[in-house]
């Protein structure tokens, strides 16, 4: 039986421009929701204006790459998902654009360091003892 597709984390994942990829990096470091203006101090060395980051996480919350609270007159937002979830997304936007999974999985596969396979080893084998019955 093949295992179900995973779900998509946000449509469009793979969409983020360099300056948002900047923010979410940010946001992504941050234990804690942060403000516009938080987070454009941790971007002192773009020389960006403040309506700037402004306009950005506003469309990053659009998107659903972050989520936002208000915190008084200010928002604060943090990530809508984690930076690994964001990778994987990409990962598997870029395997669905082959022709040939189980080749570019092999690949792949061939070309990570001894540590990466043996983590991958241990997902898979995670992921086997958690699945349902009759999921192979």
């Amino acid at each position: 039986m093949v295992p179900p597709a995973p779900s998509r984390i946000v449509e469009g994942m793979n969409r983020l421009g360099e300056l948002e990829r900047a923010i979410m990096d940010v946001l992504w470091e941050s234990a804690e929701p942060m403000t516009v203006r938080q987070v454009s101090v941790c971007l002192i060395d773009r020389d960006l204006a403040h309506t700037t980051v402004m306009t950005v996480l506003d469309r990053l919350a659009k998107k659903g790459f972050v989520r936002r609270e208000r915190a008084g007159r200010a928002w604060r937002y943090r990530p809508a998902e984690s930076r690994e979830a964001y990778v994987a997304e990409l990962m598997l936007t870029a395997l669905g654009e082959t022709g040939d999974r189980q080749a570019a999985l092999t690949r792949f596969a061939r070309s990570v360091s001894g540590p990466e396979a043996d983590a991958l080893r241990e997902a898979l084998a995670a992921l086997t003892r958690e699945a349902p019955s009759g999921w192979t």
